[in-house]
């Protein structure tokens, strides 16, 4: 069975210093470098998604609800749409960008583009035989949530190491973990929330 890890938005606007900081967010990146570095073998594939907007409407608030409207964040071009420093992406073979002109918290919202043009995800994944995949990164209630949701809704046997995750606050992090076991997603660790 091959087996990929789904690095999801472990970017520079979602960690301590960000202008939408999630606590936690550098130390999950330097743990993910760490995993990668421990256990090179564990993943045929490694790919990761970025939150990439360039005008993404009501998505951007300058009263943000922080439910459906946030500041602005991960704006291409911008040093807050890279990825942390802490963050190894010498395995990562492709990045699917998310976001530009809606609202996307689901990293199969994205796509890649190559010299044979755009893939989204999830037809990515199948292209190279994967059947089981890995979700970690920021935030757990949000994206991490969407993009494992949506890996299981695709048919891949989906495994949230929380331990590499950061939730934005404790009682939406509790109702994500419960979508997730609903979805059939396997859950290993105990996310960071709230603290870094």
């Amino acid at each position: 069975m091959s087996r990929a890890l789904i690095i999801v938005d472990v970017q520079n606007d979602f960690c301590e210093g960000g202008s939408l900081a999630v606590a936690g967010g550098g130390a999950v990146a330097a743990g993910i470098t760490r995993l990668l570095a421990a256990e090179p073998g564990r993943w045929e594939h490694v790919v990761a998604t970025k939150d990439f907007h360039i005008d993404p409407g009501s998505h951007f608030a300058d009263r943000p609800d922080y439910a459906d409207s946030w500041p602005r964040h991960c704006v291409a071009g911008t040093d807050g749409a890279e990825f942390h420093p802490d963050l190894s992406t010498d395995r990562v073979e492709a990045v699917f960008r998310k976001g530009e002109w809606a609202a996307a918290y689901s990293g199969f919202e994205g796509s890649t583009e190559d010299a044979e043009g755009a893939e989204g995800l999830a037809g990515w994944l199948r292209r190279h035989d994967v059947e089981s995949v890995e979700v970690v990164g920021i935030a757990t209630d949000h994206c991490v949530r969407a993009t494992a949701l949506d890996a299981a809704r695709e048919g891949f046997a989906t495994t949230v190491l929380l331990d590499l995750t950061a939730g934005v606050d404790a009682g939406t992090t509790d109702a994500a973990l419960e979508m997730l076991r609903e979805a059939g997603v396997t859950l290993r660790g105990t996310p960071r929330v709230g603290a870094g």
